[in-house]
């Protein structure tokens, strides 16, 4: 008989790891003190794109497995999973289309492609997640797999976790800084606003000082953004403001309408990803997935594989 599973954490990266635990067998718990839209995860713009996380060999690994993941996924309705045209431009100088990129089909930008303010930039196409689709589609899964979720649940240490699951999956994004703890990780803020939908080709980022993107949704539109080194979980106004004007000056429109405004709080490790098994003092298995910075969608599915296959390893 398998051994129980218990993930701690719902953000994508716990949701997607129970998912895979609970397909394969596995009686699993999810433990959580904050679900759908109340995670860092649903804040996010959600398109694949390496971003704000390190190593970057590693990451981009992961990642092109959760691609071809989400490339699958994009068949389905249900999953709010698309793919998009990604346009990444800069403000100053040359853009550099990675190695990584180049097999995925990007390709550079020229006039009448480039926006005006940017004199570089380059394009591919990317899956998109849709979080109000998304989290709900991979909970949905999980809970026909045979999950079981408990909520309102915060641990102060992961031994914590009830002894009768004997593999526990650390997902804590944040949360990890106390909870193993682990004081490389660090709070990247991000702050986004919710706008209208609007007809848009496709999404357009530029990492450059000040970070901007706007990315088209199902039903609405993602302005962002922020990330600033701070654990304040607050919108702040003043920053709303600028990020509606400066992503309305790229895209030549009017100002929207504000329908929402989120922050979530990326969780960056500066000794990168930690993906690692581990004993906890009563001799459990212990698996940590946490410290994926700005990528956690993009590197779901890539580390939830790697996650389960440490979990046969420790078996063994």
């Amino acid at each position: 008989m398998k051994p129980r599973v218990a993930v701690v954490g719902a953000g994508v990266s716990g949701l997607t790891c129970a998912v895979l635990f609970a397909e394969h067998g596995y009686q699993t718990a999810i433990f959580t003190d904050e679900m759908g839209m109340k995670t860092t995860s649903a804040a996010a713009g959600a398109i694949w794109f390496p971003y704000d996380v390190e190593p970057l060999e590693a990451a981009i690994g992961w990642a092109l497995k959760s691609y071809g993941a989400f490339d699958s996924l994009r068949y389905r309705p249900e999953t709010g999973v698309s793919v998009i045209e990604l346009r990444t431009f800069c403000r100053s100088g040359t853009i550099t289309i990675p190695d990584w990129a180049k097999r995925l089909g990007a390709v550079s930008l020229t006039p009448p492609n480039l926006v005006e303010m940017f004199p570089d930039g380059f394009a591919m196409n990317v899956p998109l997640i849709d979080t109000t689709i998304y989290l709900p589609y991979l909970t949905s899964r999980f809970i026909a797999a045979g999950g079981d979720i408990r909520c309102n649940v915060r641990f102060n240490r992961l031994d914590e976790v009830p002894s009768e699951f004997t593999i526990v999956v650390n997902c804590a994004g944040i949360g990890a800084r106390q909870l193993v703890p682990d004081d490389d990780l660090e709070p990247h803020r991000g702050q986004v606003v919710i706008v209208p939908k609007l007809e848009l080709n496709g999404a357009v980022v530029c990492d450059d000082a000040p970070l901007m993107y706007a990315i088209p949704r199902t039903n609405d539109c993602v302005f962002g953004g922020t990330n600033e080194l701070s654990d304040n979980r607050q919108p702040d106004a003043a920053t709303t403001k600028a990020i509606v004007d400066e992503c309305s000056r790229v895209l030549n429109i009017p100002s929207p309408p504000v329908l929402a405004e989120r922050v979530g709080l990326r969780p960056f490790r500066r000794s990168g990803v930690c993906l690692e098994a581990d004993r906890l003092g009563s001799g459990r298995t212990v698996i940590h997935n946490y410290g994926h910075g700005g990528s956690g969608f993009t590197l779901s599915w890539g580390c939830a594989e790697e996650v389960l296959r440490l979990a046969g390893e420790g078996r063994n």
